[in-house]
């Protein structure tokens, strides 16, 4: 059999519900002509080619899963990275025009890997002017935001939906509008809040971000990220960045987090609903002095939660802090607290997890959040009476 007969044979079709895991490197083009017009049509990035040349530029299985977290955006299109950190890299880099470039602005309460970043490589290496904004009171006041965008003009606004470790809901529609004024970009980091309470794309957003890595993996057990958004122009000088600096998923991961994104709303709900049952448990116990979660009426921003997220939750992080005479009896607390649920709740540097999971907040953030008896819980979707003895068991330990 001669290859040209080969090639022309059509290949047997496999009734799988489900896109295979292409992990070629490279896809067979044919002829100089073929590859010619593959090479020519690469150029107009689009989001699904129609012939396949090299997975760094994009890749079937990856394509695939975007197309599973659009329908979840509700989306024009969705960009996967190898972690959120590349995606946030990405979707700045989009706003990025050289000497042009106008002055860009963050809020403050934000991932600390983010801020890292920000500080590290768009200051340092990238020299960017770096502007923040801070919140008064857990609260961003936007009568002084929008006096700030005024003089400040900035290319960008960046912000996220609930923040971390602190939880400050952003009065996301408010925001958007008021950047948009003023001819301002929005990019918000939805993790924490995901599609299922908020869509700041249908509100302005120009780019939702994400750690797939969390909620929509669910499982601890790869890093992802997304970026989304509707407006072709950021979509494809985002496709370019992406595929020069070599940022797209592997097809192995994008497989997985495609079967994984099919249980996404079940396992979000579940834990928004233990999340709210423990919080509301937390801020009854006397060993604890202060509890953070939107859901709470006493939370800065509840209200704003309220208009913003409706009746399907407030997200599934809690983060709490130890009462006592002074910062060697909480901290005393925390680590006790720690060991005595070690068996169920581990102490893991992530979120999202099916089982909860949590981080002393003073050790991770340091001198921004320095009360030592500080702690930020992950809500998983186990069973809520499980989670409820362990916590209530350790706590009752603790008062003895």
């Amino acid at each position: 059999m001669n290859s040209k007969t080969f090639k022309d044979m059509k290949r047997k079709e496999v009734n799988s519900s489900r896109m295979p895991v292409y992990r070629d490197a490279g896809f067979e083009l044919y002829d100089a002509l073929t590859t010619e017009n593959a090479f020519r049509k690469e150029t107009e990035h689009n989001r699904e080619p129609d012939l396949y040349i090299y997975s760094r530029y994009r890749n079937p299985t990856v394509v695939s899963a975007e197309e599973e977290i659009m329908k979840l955006e509700g989306s024009g299109w969705a960009l996967l990275t190898q972690s959120g950190m590349s995606a946030i890299d990405t979707a700045l880099s989009v706003f990025q025009h050289g000497k042009a470039t106008r002055p860009w602005m963050f809020f403050t309460e934000i991932y600390g890997g983010t801020i890292s970043f920000v500080e590290s490589v768009l200051k340092s290496r990238r020299g960017l002017d770096i502007q923040y904004f801070a919140p008064e009171n857990q609260e961003y006041d936007l009568v002084k935001f929008e006096n700030e965008i005024v003089v400040l003009k900035p290319e960008i606004v960046y912000i996220e939906t609930i923040s971390n470790p602190m939880l400050i809901v952003s009065d996301v529609r408010n925001i958007i509008a008021i950047a948009k004024k003023y001819g301002t970009n929005v990019i918000i980091d939805n993790t924490f809040s995901t599609p299922w309470l908020c869509n700041p794309l249908a509100d302005g957003a120009d780019i939702v971000i994400h750690s797939a890595t969390k909620y929509f993996s669910g499982h601890g057990n790869l890093t992802a990220g997304v970026l989304c958004g509707n407006d072709n122009k950021i979509m494809q000088s985002a496709i370019e960045y992406r595929k020069f600096v070599g940022h797209v998923l592997s097809p192995d991961d994008a497989y997985r987090l495609q079967t994984q994104i099919q249980s996404f709303e079940l396992r979000f709900s579940r834990q928004c609903s233990n999340a709210s049952k423990l919080a509301e448990y937390l801020d009854r116990q006397p060993l604890i002095k202060t509890v953070w979660f939107p859901g709470l009426k006493n939370h800065p921003t509840h209200s704003i939660a309220e208009k913003l997220f409706g009746n399907k939750g407030f997200g599934a992080m809690i983060t709490f802090d130890f009462d006592g005479k002074n910062k060697t009896e909480k901290r005393n607390r925390r680590d006790r607290f720690i060991e005595l649920v070690s068996e169920k709740i581990k102490l893991i540097p992530t979120l999202g997890d099916p089982h909860t999971i949590l981080m002393p907040v003073e050790a991770v953030w340091g001198s921004k959040y320095p009360e030592p008896g500080m702690i930020r819980l992950s809500v998983g979707f186990e069973e809520y009476a499980e989670l409820y003895t362990t916590v209530a068991t350790a706590l009752n330990k603790l008062k003895s």
